[in-house]
């Protein structure tokens, strides 16, 4: 820890405080009015110009905090992601009975008889089904890729917040995940589920439930990652 303090005990000027904490260096600097320090603030931290010096270990612990829900954060977006790619590519989103025998569809295909086949006709809720979730994981995946660079410090993109638009990337992943699950859902409950007296949703459609709540838990994540962020550089531009 540096800091800039005159033998006469005042702390003026420009302070810095550098931790190191996992593999990155993080830099605060706070700029400070002459405040009357005693040998023990001296060693035990940093001045503000609210009269008051914070200690070392309450900012490493912020900063443990701030990490710990980017950590949380791309956990949850990964299994989300994972979800959703196989919740869209398997065929058990809904099972029935027909013929006697039980058959089970997908997006893609549907199977009966132990034979599975291809989706041939162009039905707009399938189409919409599928087109929005492929955005959900393309949106994901790109919310996933911010949260990674949200670890890492690059001066380049100092004023650019990565954990703000890994947030909100996750949060469109949820939108396009909801959109796709509610016009499933409203049209198997409308159509389907009277053509098919004997029929019931499976686990693929489970698991892209599942992921929206993944994503939309990665959103909220990052964004209490980003306030942390925000609230500590507020201090240090004081």
């Amino acid at each position: 820890m540096e800091t800039a303090v005159e033998e006469d005990g005042r702390c003026t000027g420009q302070q810095r405080l550098s931790i190191s904490l996992l593999p990155l260096n993080i830099s605060l600097s706070l700029s400070t009015l002459s405040l009357p320090l005693s040998p023990e603030d001296k060693q035990r931290g940093i001045c503000l110009s609210s009269n008051k010096c914070i200690s070392p270990s309450c900012l490493v612990a912020a900063c443990v905090r701030m990490y710990s829900f980017m950590g949380g954060g791309l956990f949850c977006a990964i299994i989300g992601n994972i979800l959703i790619v196989v919740s869209t590519a398997t065929d058990y989103w809904m099972q029935y009975r027909l013929s006697g025998s039980y058959a089970h569809q997908g997006l893609w295909r549907y199977c009966m008889a132990n034979k599975c086949y291809m989706q041939t006709a162009s039905i707009a809720y399938w189409n919409a089904t599928r087109a929005f979730m492929i955005l959900s994981g393309m949106a994901c995946f790109a919310g996933i890729m911010a949260g990674i660079l949200s670890f890492a410090h690059f001066s380049a993109f100092e004023r650019f917040s990565r954990s703000f638009a890994a947030g909100i990337m996750f949060f469109i992943s949820t939108l396009f995940v909801l959109l796709a699950m509610a016009i499933y859902t409203g049209v198997t409950l409308s159509f389907l589920g009277k053509r098919f007296g004997d029929w019931r949703f499976s686990w693929s459609y489970i698991l892209g439930w599942v992921a929206m709540l993944m994503t939309f838990f990665a959103g909220i994540f990052y964004m209490c990652a980003h306030r942390m962020y925000e609230s500590r550089r507020v201090v240090g531009s004081r």
